[in-house]
Formats: C-alpha cells, sequence, structure tokens
C-alpha cells in the first residue's frame, strides 16, 4: 500500500487527552484536563435551550451568526479596547483550536517560521507543522517564566511569518505584561509578521494581575489575530464556540478556510454565547474569587505533600517540580511519574516534557488544574495526604 502521510508522524496524539483517558479507567481525580466539573452557569444553559426551541437549529451563517459577531464586537471594545466591525473582522469557529488552525492555514506559506514560547500548550506545535510552517521555540524560564530579550530577538529573521502568544498561559499561568507585550510588537514590526495570540483565559487573573491585548499596541492593530472562546469563561469547553478577530484582507482567508475545515459552529449555541458575553461584571468577579481560592488551597496542598508548585498569575494550572518526588517513586521522568500517582493515589497530572519541544526540559515537571469543583478537591487532598505524607 502507498505510504500514509509523513508529517502525521512528526507529531503525537494529545498527551492531555491521553491522561484523561487513563484517568477514567482508573476511575481517578482528573487534574489533567483543563474543564470545570462543577455545573456551567445556567443563564448560558437556559439560553442555548431557548436558542433550540425557538428553532436556531440549521446551518448558520458559516463565518458566525450577526447576533454573536454583534457581541464579540462590542464585548472587546469595553473589555480589551479592541476596535473590530462585525461584519468584516471577526470569523466565528468551532472552538478556539480551530480559530488556531484555521488562522495559521490563512496566513502561512511553504518555508515560512512561526516563533513559538515554551512550554506551549500542546496544540501549537502540530497547529504549525500542518500549518506548513516551521516552528522557533523560545525558552519561558521560571520560577516567573520570563523570557530572554537575546533570545527571542535572536528568533526573529525573514522568514518569520507570526509569533503565538498565550496570554494569561497555559500551562505556566504567565501573564504578558505590557512592555513585554511592546518589546514582542517592536519586533514584529521591524520584521513584518503577525502576532497570534490566544486570550482564552482573559478573565481568569490573580494578584492584581491586569489583561493586556496585544491588539491595542500601536501599530499591531493590523497585524494580530486575536483568538478566544467561551470555553474557559463560561465553562462550556464541550460547545466548541470560538472566534478570530482579524483585520478585513486577513479574515478574507481565514473564513475561507473555516468554511472548508467545519463550515460552521453549532447554530443554537452561537445564539447562547451572544447571552453569556453580556453578563454582568459581577459573574467575571464571581469566577475570578472561585478560581483565586481554588489556586491557593491546591498550592498549599502541593507544597505540604511534597511538590514545588509555582503560583500563576492567570489561567487555572500550576506547573510543579517533581525532582525529590520522583526519587521517592522510583521514577525516572515525567511520564512514569504521572502514571504512578494515578496508580498510587488517584490524581491525574500531565507530564511536563508535552509542554516543551525537548522533551528533557520539562522531564521533572508536571501540570496539574485547579478548575474543578470543591468535592474533587477535597478528594485529591484527602489521596495525596493518606499517600505522600
Amino acid at each position: 500500500m502507498k505510504e500514509l502521510s509523513r508529517i502525521t508522524e512528526t507529531f503525537t496524539e494529545s498527551v492531555i487527552r491521553e491522561m484523561t483517558r487513563i484517568c477514567d479507567a482508573a476511575g481517578g481525580h482528573n487534574l489533567s484536563q483543563g474543564f470545570p466539573d462543577f455545573e456551567s452557569p445556567k443563564a448560558i444553559k437556559e439560553a442555548a435551550i431557548k436558542a433550540i426551541q425557538d428553532e436556531w437549529n440549521q446551518y448558520p451563517v458559516t463565518y458566525g451568526e450577526p447576533e454573536l459577531r454583534e457581541a464579540i464586537s462590542k464585548k472587546v471594545w469595553s473589555y480589551n479596547g479592541v476596535k473590530c466591525d462585525p461584519g468584516t473582522d471577526i470569523t466565528v469557529t468551532c472552538g478556539a483550536t480551530e480559530a488556531m488552525m484555521a488562522t495559521l492555514k490563512a496566513i502561512i506559506n511553504p518555508g515560512d517560521e512561526i516563533i513559538i514560547f515554551e512550554p506551549f500548550y500542546e496544540n501549537y506545535g502540530p497547529d504549525c507543522i500542518l500549518s506548513g510552517a516551521a516552528p522557533r521555540y523560545i525558552t519561558l524560564y521560571p520560577p516567573d517564566w520570563s523570557y530572554s530579550s537575546e533570545e527571542l530577538a535572536g528568533a526573529f529573521n525573514e522568514k518569520t511569518k507570526a509569533i503565538v502568544i498565550n496570554t494569561p498561559n497555559n500551562p505556566t499561568g504567565k501573564v504578558f505584561s505590557r512592555e513585554e507585550l511592546e518589546e514582542i510588537a517592536a519586533l514584529c514590526l521591524k520584521w513584518d509578521c503577525y502576532a497570534v495570540t490566544d486570550e482564552i483565559y482573559e478573565h481568569i487573573l490573580y494578584d492584581g494581575a491586569r489583561h493586556v491585548s496585544i491588539a491595542v499596541i500601536p501599530g499591531m492593530e493590523d497585524r494580530t489575530i486575536t483568538i478566544n472562546s467561551i470555553s474557559k469563561t463560561y465553562s462550556v469547553t464541550g460547545w466548541r464556540v470560538g472566534w478570530a478577530i482579524a483585520s478585513e484582507p486577513v479574515t478574507r482567508r481565514i473564513r475561507k478556510v473555516h468554511d472548508f475545515l467545519t463550515v460552521g459552529a453549532p447554530t443554537p449555541l452561537q445564539h447562547a454565547a451572544a447571552a453569556a458575553l453580556a453578563f454582568p461584571d459581577e459573574y467575571y468577579a464571581g469566577l475570578q474569587s472561585h478560581y483565586e481560592k481554588a489556586r491557593g488551597f491546591l498550592s498549599g496542598l502541593l507544597q505540604r505533600t511534597g511538590f514545588k508548585p509555582g503560583l500563576p498569575r492567570g489561567a487555572y494550572y500550576i506547573i510543579a517540580d517533581v525532582e525529590n518526588l520522583m526519587d521517592r517513586l522510583g521514577v525516572a521522568d515525567d511520564f512514569s511519574f504521572s502514571r504512578k500517582l494515578i496508580e498510587l493515589t488517584g490524581v491525574a497530572t500531565v507530564p511536563g516534557s508535552s509542554f516543551y519541544s525537548d522533551p528533557v526540559k520539562g522531564r521533572t515537571q508536571v501540570r496539574f488544574c485547579f478548575c474543578k469543583k470543591w468535592e474533587t478537591l477535597y478528594a485529591v487532598e484527602q489521596a495525596l495526604l493518606s499517600k505522600l505524607t
């Protein structure tokens, strides 16, 4: 038989989703995959039910229902300070995952390069490869996950088409400062390239951190593609409604790719998303309060049980160093540690090497998520304390 696609041999299936399957098979506590296990907001569920009952059940406008695009435009202006025309600058997609893939396919030509900060959300590397670009990785260094300005400047060249930014960042919890974004913007302007920014955790912030969209940095208005979704902010990760915001010439190309990838995101859920984007400020304050308490709880628990956790400034993940625990458990790397942890405690995490181009960099790290109900977190507390202390 003829050879199958060679490009699919250059990356693996999702390690995060693999850890969920292992956890489910073991009946464990899933702190690996970043989805909430508590109830979604009642108002967004009621809006979805109403949309179905109102017969919004057929194909949508391929690039997004007008009601949702209008709601997105109003929301990003009021919260992010980003101006965009709902008629020409927004593409509604099947989640931020498709938004990223459609965006990269829309801007990449053979021979282009994309700069990616690592540790990175594991989709970015394969997305880059599938789009036809070559990735160049820039390391974020613990404990504050800063980068080297010299290394970043050295990664840009004539082949650079885009840099991918995720702020607040998964998996580190880093929130890029305005000064850092201005530095990145200057390099984009110097080398005539785009910033593709994934801002899906924009409302999940701690310790006075402020979310800044690189699209508001002077000169970046037409060079930024802003990607987002309702998944994390509204706790509906299974709905798959996201979007990409870009200038009209870029949006035209994103819409073409999106049309042939998925045709459109689910119609009734788009109308429910429009309702969610109009939630009052109190909703976001409550969301932030819950996650701040959960962050403190899990961070303290990990310290008590021998982990060395970082403290994220955004998103809902904690990267912990486990080198000392690896010796105790008799394992040699992050994958064997993660499997041993499930076997011993029933608690699922994600091996740190899955977030790096060079697995050695993450060999002693694992990632926990804390977007869970208190019953789950208390069960994790009992499991870890009983086995690791």
